[in-house]
């Protein structure tokens, strides 16, 4: 099927000679169904060349301007207040600084009001700045230009946002659609273009397509003066790929498949110009119906505060109604005899203090108190948290070990919000080509006549062996160094790491098969679609359909078979010729191409020589032709080719499977796609410390299994469970059955595999072999659907290693949305290209990469770096110092952060005790070394104001010296933080008590005149403070000593080491 991608895996041919193949005949497919105007789920209608006719304007469809921001200007104010406000303790404080403006309010309202605007107004500037990121990025998009035909004669630029359904428009070589266009003619007679949609799909091969042939003579301006055409389609969705629909043109229909839809976001490649109907616009296209919108993050250990807050406000809401009801109580009783209180004066009392209206007066009490004991809702803990995240951003960004000398890229923390939830991922879930590969193939082995060439081991020889040497994506000194100790002093070339003597700097001719050799790296230098390229050095590149396809062209040219020109009906190389014993120019006549499909798993070429031979090339095989076996099938190839059939692509495959048989075989090829360095080193250090690996890609199954081999997701002695529909009896059930039917069976085909999976894996659960789920793209739908999403889920969590393949980007989404709701634990998602976009949204966190896919998925992540071994250190260094403010770097304490261990509610509910304790013994102890006995050396006994200064005295020492205990080691900053608080608070004392009294009130002169100079106050400090933090002390020494965490033994072994 044209559009699919070629086989990545190694090509495995074993001995040379005669190679038969007997196909029987497929039975017929059905036929696409049919497109009727009006018909539900195809009712678009797209007017071509004349988009501003009453009946396209009557449409009312959308423009093609694009917004991914999470703000509008309209919204920004209320979404944002709502994100604010949705913490629980802003809309405490936000109820509170209401209440503050009335006589109940025990301060004045500025105090309130005043921290709660700075903690707001902080967090909505760093969300705007945020945004506005997403915006500029839109801004550029949208004014991108593009050739858009008049309707008079001529082609004019214009914005990608002023598109309209219907327009003509004229696409350069090397640039993006900017819509879903139908492809109406290239510069090219038979209408081909090639199209690259990495920022769709993450694949790097080229795809090609094909216009229909009544309409690919639209070659200029003048030939769309008349052009008007109707386009029935389907509606707006997100399969990429497929496309249903029909041209009406001069009186006929015309069906429509994928290969003539170019989508928005791919690129143009290896073609000069195309001509293109545009059909979806904006948000309608493909790649946005896959988008999603950004979503709003919190942190779990934010959302745990928002509970903690919950329990606070009980708490202060307990304590201040039994407070109110002794109040109302006592009030009650002021007319009594004996218990009248002359000073509040009940017999002219306001109504806060009046007796006769005690019930009220108990109400107003209750919010009097509950503003008052409102510091029980530590909103300078969200002040505090933000600070302190801030700083934790900084670090990550100014960490020189997460920055990327080759691309000049540091790390970067796009949100503040997360830190602290690196440390508890759970799952990742990762994509594969441009993540975990360099996103290039290269030329490893090969085999020609039985013999095997190449010394370089490939990844999946080195994670077999245990050999931990990866190289760089790009060619470094260290790397050049290795190539020359392996036998060539040869500048290094991209695509080409093939090292063997005896085959490199023509030393191929004095093998015994040189004649073999000759043919084989002939029938690659041939056998290819690629186009020759010289760039501004003078050296030839190639622009290919896939990667491999490349690197067999490179490996030909560096071996004496340069292919340097490609006419529309020629080949031309510059090939060694043994029996002269130079190189020469040869033109080879390209006579059929026979296109690469995913049922033939080959592409074939049929050339003449310059000596009138006929023959066909298929890659590493060959066969001779003559003239009487060749012409009857040509003609009958071109009369199938050209036809217009529901059938098509299959007839023409059966057409080319009559002429590929009888092929001499003469050798096999091995590419791969290069680990970026330092994968599977990153990869075992994270399952070492406990997190599951998912990788979602949109590959073929065989290349993502290799790639999970050499990366060592995937290791010896795992089992596989593949869930798979692409069986023959599947894919004869996809030819005959109805669809209805069809969709039935597949369903039930999937759920049977899934269910006899669940079975093996329970009777084996003892066995501890260790098992990998394998599944495809098809089998993925269905098992996403609600009846089988938890069975699956339950299937993947039993396993090590998850690998999905040909997956969507809207899979990808779903699969992490699933796996992050119904396991209720971290999951992160990195990707580096658009087709990741969705997948980084949906999970807790999204890590971007920003390698040669460009930046959109950095644009929408959480974070970023350069290559996927940053993650490590992420994740168990900077996630683990987010999470509990401790250095020791080692995998298992991750699982402190995954567990949540210091952050549970046993956790929280004993730092809660350890408040209580420390207030009683504070406030009991204070209370009784200070009042009942001379305090001033003049006699007079402390008053209450000396009394707080020395109590909120002991609080301050008490708070800062338990952080002090807590800590395992002290540097610069915690010394700042902890000892100038302190210094801080007497300084405070100090400055503030020198206002006028009517500014600092109690305070006036009380630590400078009273406490300063009493030996009482000091001795009551040092007392108390010992004997609060004593407790805290005893508990931490005992549970270190009987019940060690992780970090407490890894404080233990550094210190033996010291």
């Amino acid at each position: 099927m044209a559009g699919e991608r070629r086989p990545r895996s190694a090509h495995l041919f074993f001995e040379m000679g005669p190679l038969s193949r007997s196909r029987s005949r497929p039975p017929p497919a059905d036929q696409s169904p049919g497109v009727g105007r009006g018909d539900a789920g195809y009712s678009r209608m797209v007017h071509c060349n004349d988009p501003a006719s009453p009946q396209a304007s009557e449409l009312n469809y959308s423009d093609n301007s694009i917004s991914t921001t999470k703000y509008t200007v309209a919204n920004f104010v209320p979404k944002s207040l709502f994100e604010q406000f949705r913490r629980v303790a802003n809309f405490f404080f936000l109820i509170v600084a209401f209440i503050s403006f009335s006589p109940l309010a025990p301060y004045r309202a500025v105090s309130i009001l005043l921290p709660l605007v700075v903690v707001v107004g902080a967090t909505m500037a760093k969300e705007a700045v945020e945004d506005w990121q997403r915006k500029k990025q839109d801004i550029e998009v949208n004014n991108r230009k593009v050739k858009v035909y008049d309707g008079s004669f001529s082609f004019y630029q214009t914005e990608w946002k002023k598109l309209r359904v219907g327009d003509i428009v004229r696409v350069e070589k090397d640039e993006f659609f900017p819509a879903d266009l139908l492809l109406l003619s290239t510069n090219h007679d038979d209408g081909t273009c090639y199209v690259e949609t990495m920022n769709l799909d993450g694949e790097t091969n080229l795809k090609r397509k094909q216009s229909l042939e009544v309409t690919s003579t639209l070659h200029n301006e003048d030939s769309f003066q008349n052009f008007k055409a109707l386009i029935n389609c389907e509606d707006p969705n997100e399969k990429l790929y497929s496309f249903i629909g029909i041209l009406d043109y001069e009186g006929v229909q015309f069906p429509l498949n994928p290969k003539q839809i170019l989508l928005r976001d791919s690129k143009l490649r290896n073609t000069q110009h195309v001509y293109g109907a545009v059909i979806f616009t904006g948000h309608d296209t493909k790649v946005m119906q896959n988008a999603m919108d950004p979503p709003s993050k919190r942190s779990n250990i934010e959302r745990r505060m928002d509970k903690i807050i919950y329990v606070l406000f009980a708490s202060l809401v307990f304590i201040s109604s039994i407070g109110s009801v002794c109040f109302g109580i006592k009030t009650k009783n002021e007319t009594s005899v004996g218990n009248y209180r002359w000073y509040l004066r009940p017999d002219n009392s306001s109504i806060y203090f009046d007796p006769n209206r005690a019930g009220l007066a108990a109400f107003f009490h209750f919010l009097t108190v509950l503003m008052l004991y409102g510091c029980l809702i530590p909103i300078s803990l969200y002040i505090s948290i933000e600070i302190v995240k801030v700083l934790q951003s900084i670090f990550i960004d100014h960490d020189l070990e997460m920055y990327c000398e080759d691309s000049d890229k540091p790390a970067r923390a796009r949100t503040s919000n997360l830190n602290e939830e690196l440390g508890q991922v759970d799952t990742i879930l990762s994509d594969k080509t441009g993540t975990l590969t360099c996103n290039s193939m290269e030329f490893v082995k090969c085999s020609i006549a039985g013999i095997a060439y190449g010394s370089r081991s490939c990844e999946m020889e080195k994670a077999a062996s245990g050999i931990i040497q990866y190289e760089l994506c790009h060619d470094s000194p260290s790397a050049f160094e290795r190539h020359r100790s392996e036998g060539t002093s040869k500048k290094s070339t991209k695509g080409f790491s093939f090292r063997d003597d005896r085959l490199t700097n023509g030393q191929w001719v004095g093998e015994p098969n040189s004649e073999v050799i000759h043919k084989f790296f002939h029938v690659l230098a041939i056998c290819n679609t690629a186009i020759p390229v010289v760039s501004k050095s003078d050296e030839i590149l190639y622009e290919a359909e896939s990667p491999d396809e490349a690197a067999f062209v490179t490996v030909a040219r560096e071996l004496g078979f340069e292919f340097y020109r490609r006419t529309q009906t020629s080949v031309s190389l510059h090939e060694f010729d043994p029996k002269i014993g130079r190189k020469v120019d040869r033109t080879y006549e390209l006579l059929d191409t026979l296109e690469f499909s995913s049922a033939r798993k080959r592409m074939s070429v049929i050339v003449r020589t310059e000596s009138n031979q006929l023959l066909l090339f298929c890659k590493v095989a060959y066969r001779i032709l003559s003239a009487e076996e060749y012409i009857p099938w040509h003609d009958d190839f071109v009369k199938i080719k050209n036809s217009v059939n529901a059938d098509h692509d299959t007839i023409v495959d059966e057409v080319a499977d009559r002429i590929e048989r009888d092929l001499i075989l003469l050798g096999a090829t091995a590419v791969e796609d290069r680990l970026q360095q330092g994968v599977p080193e990153c990869i075992n250090k994270l399952a070492e410390a406990g997190i599951k690996i998912w990788i979602l890609t949109g590959d073929k199954l065989e290349t993502a299994v290799n790639i999970g081999f050499a990366c060592q997701l995937l290791r010896k002695g795992m089992e596989q469970l593949v869930i798979t529909l692409d069986t023959p009896n599947i894919n004869a059930l996809k030819k005959d059955g109805d669809k209805n039917a069809l969709e039935k069976s597949l369903h039930e085909n999937v759920s049977k595999q899934i269910c006899e999976a669940l079975s093996h894996v329970s009777k084996m659960k003892g066995s501890n072999v260790p098992f990998a789920l394998i599944i495809d793209g098809d089998s993925l739908a269905f098992a996403l659907s609600t009846s089988l999403e938890h069975s699956f889920l339950d299937l993947a969590v039993a396993c090590a290693s998850v690998i999905c393949c040909r997956t969507s980007p809207k899979q990808k989404a779903l699969v992490t949305r699933l796996v992050k709701w119904r396991t209720r634990k971290t999951t992160l998602a990195i990707g580096d290209g658009a087709n990741d976009v969705g997948m980084l949204q949906e999970a807790d966190i999204g890590v971007g990469i920003s390698g040669v896919e460009g930046m959109q998925a950095v644009m929408s992540s959480d974070f970023a770096i350069a290559q996927f071994r940053f993650l490590e250190r992420l994740l168990l260094v900077h996630g683990h110092w987010c999470y509990r403010r401790i250095s020791a770097m080692f995998p298992k304490l991750h699982q402190d952060g995954v567990q949540n261990i210091f952050f549970s509610w046993p956790r929280i509910l004993g730092w809660m005790i350890n408040g209580v304790c420390s207030a009683l013994i504070i406030y009991y102890f204070t209370t009784h070394a200070i009042f009942h006995q001379a305090f001033r050396q003049d006699g007079h006994v402390a008053a209450y104001e000396i009394l707080g200064v020395t109590m909120y005295t002991c609080v301050v020492w008490t708070v800062n010296c338990q952080l002090a205990i807590y800590l395992s080691y002290f540097t610069w900053i915690q010394h700042c933080v902890i000892w100038g608080s302190i210094i801080f608070w007497y300084m405070f004392l100090v400055v503030y008590g020198s206002f006028p009294s009517t500014i600092s009130t109690t305070a006036y002169w009380v630590f400078r005149e009273a406490c300063a100079s009493s030996p009482l106050y000091w001795l009551v400090i040092l007392l108390v403070v010992v004997s609060a933090l004593l407790p805290y002390f005893m508990y931490s020494n005992f549970q270190k000593t009987f019940f060690p965490k992780y970090h407490d033994l890894i404080q233990r072994l550094q210190v033996k080491k010291e």
